[in-house]
């Protein structure tokens, strides 16, 4: 994987051009082979998978990739996860239409487009300033008017809006965050690659004051970065 991360890297600055694409057809492709094939079933997830324009997230060397069955590099040594993955992780929350929910780790903003389609509020913080400018902007542009952006330490979590009733998280710290538990509601859920070079992505439920966990599947994610995870946070 690591290998074809690389190789992928290289259009990036390439300038190479690419014949048209039909994105549409590609996407309703992702959907049934790599997304429904696997399990997923939740017809809102399916729904947003095939709407959200994957392509736009990603680097426009890479867009004829946005459709595969893998991450793809978006810049700051960062990724956009496996479409799978943002389905598997959208469909644990088991989100209501009502509900709102925090993401950690906005990277391209595509996950946080993806919950947008399928909660009324999304909260996401991105650590890097230059990525959660990039998704700020390009939310805007698709018009979701229900995604507030913040740059910032995503394991303090964002307490101004708590609590959340659910809560995504796309980076991996060594163990739970206690602030994310903390501002997860009553009944919510918690959904967290967990680990260093090991990672088991987690569903957490809190109920009656109590988070049970949940170990899912293996996960690779970019690890956690910033002063909470390091123990240096307020």
């Amino acid at each position: 994987m690591v290998k074809i991360l690389v190789l992928l890297g290289l259009f990036l600055f390439s300038g190479q051009t690419f014949p048209e694409v039909d994105y549409a057809a590609l996407r309703k492709k992702m959907v049934e082979t790599q997304i429904k094939a696997r399990g997923i079933r939740d017809i809102r997830v399916l729904k947003a998978m095939e709407k959200v324009e994957r392509h736009l997230f990603v680097p426009e060397g890479l867009r004829h990739l946005a459709y595969e069955d893998y991450p793809l590099p978006i810049g700051e040594g960062q990724t956009i996860s496996q479409p799978y993955i943002v389905a598997l992780m959208t469909e644990l929350l088991s989100l209501k239409p009502s509900e709102r929910v925090l993401e950690i780790g906005t990277g391209s903003g595509y996950q946080a487009a993806i919950l947008a389609e399928i909660c009324r509020q999304v909260y996401t913080i991105e650590i890097i300033p230059a990525l959660a400018e990039r998704a700020e902007k390009i939310l805007a542009e698709l018009q979701y008017k229900n995604v507030k952006v913040k740059c910032g330490d995503g394991f303090a979590g964002w307490k101004e809006f708590a609590p959340f009733d659910g809560i995504i998280v796309t980076c991996a710290p060594p163990s739970v965050p206690g602030p994310l538990l903390e501002q997860l509601a009553e009944g919510g859920r918690l959904v967290i690659p967990v680990g260093e070079q090991l990672q088991d992505l987690k569903l957490i439920q809190k109920i009656k004051g109590k988070c049970l966990e949940k170990n899912i599947i293996p996960v690779r994610f970019v690890p956690m970065t910033g002063p909470g995870v390091k123990g240096k946070g307020n």
